[in-house]
Parts: C-alpha cells; sequence; structure tokens
C-alpha cells in the first residue's frame, strides 16, 4: 500500500514522504494515527500544491535575503568603541553589537545569529565579518573598529 507521510515516523519516512508500506500497518496503525493518508490521486495532487508552495516561499526568503546582503554589502560600518593607545579595546566587539548598530544606521533587522564572528574582537582595525542568511545565502561586510582613546 502506498502512502504519504504527514509526519516524520521512525524507521519509516520523513512527512511529505510517499512509502510503500504493508496493508496492515497502514490501515492499522499509520492511517488511524494521524501519521499518514493513502496515496490517491487527490491527495498525490495536494502533496504536489504543498510541495509547491513551500518551493515559492523558500524562493522569495533566498530572493529577500539576496536583497538584504546585497544592501549590506554596499555600507562601510564604523564602530567607535573605549580604547587604550594601543588600540586594544576595553571590552568587546559581539555580533550582538554589529546587528544593533546596523539596526540604528539603516533601518535594517539582521539577527546577531546570522553574523559569524569567531571570536569576538577585541581590537581596533578592519574586518570582513560572515554574514550568513536564511535561504543559504552568505557573504562578507567590511566593518572598521575605530577607537575612542582613553585618558
Amino acid at each position: 500500500m502506498k502512502v504519504i507521510l504527514l509526519k516524520d515516523v521512525h524507521n519509516v519516512g520523513k512527512a511529505g514522504e510517499v512509502k510503500n508500506v504493508s496493508d496492515g500497518y497502514g490501515r492499522n496503525f499509520l492511517i488511524p494515527k494521524g501519521f499518514a493518508v493513502e496515496a490517491n490521486q487527490k491527495e498525490m495532487a495536494k502533496l504536489k500544491h504543498i510541495e509547491k508552495q513551500q518551493e515559492e516561499k523558500e524562493e522569495r526568503i533566498k530572493k529577500a535575503s539576496e536583497d538584504l546582503l546585497h544592501e549590506l554589502q554596499k555600507h562601510h560600518f564604523v564602530i567607535k568603541a573605549k580604547s587604550g593607545s594601543s588600540g586594544k579595546l576595553f571590552g568587546a566587539v559581539t555580533s550582538g553589537d554589529i546587528s544593533s548598530h546596523i539596526k540604528s544606521l539603516l533601518g535594517l533587522v539582521v539577527d546577531k545569529k546570522n553574523i559569524e564572528l569567531e571570536e569576538h574582537i577585541k581590537q581596533t582595525g578592519e574586518y570582513k565579518i560572515d554574514v550568513k542568511l536564511p535561504g543559504n545565502v552568505k557573504g562578507k561586510i567590511a566593518l572598521k573598529v575605530e577607537g575612542l582613546e582613553e585618558d
């Protein structure tokens, strides 16, 4: 019997997959428990429609992420932080600081989880920061950390 899985089922498959299962397992367990429906033409058409909607949604997310990355790459961000005369910062610049700076400067929301720093920035200078946005869109943005010298 062919079924379309509605939920992930251990040792059978993931939601949305069409699987061949024994008649008894399908009729007595999967279908009554709501884990699957019988794979007839109506249900197959419904599945294709859902998959098409999901692809369109993913495409919209990817396009929005590409536009956001393009906008971010147009700018050269400058963050001022307290530092000593040697350029060593009193504290660090984190991904959250960078996210807040972008929001205050451009009004664009970039989640701090999307800004990938190997470690916090603890020195003044210029950096290329990795950004990974939804839809598997990756790129680099320019950041300059300037010091506000303390006396």
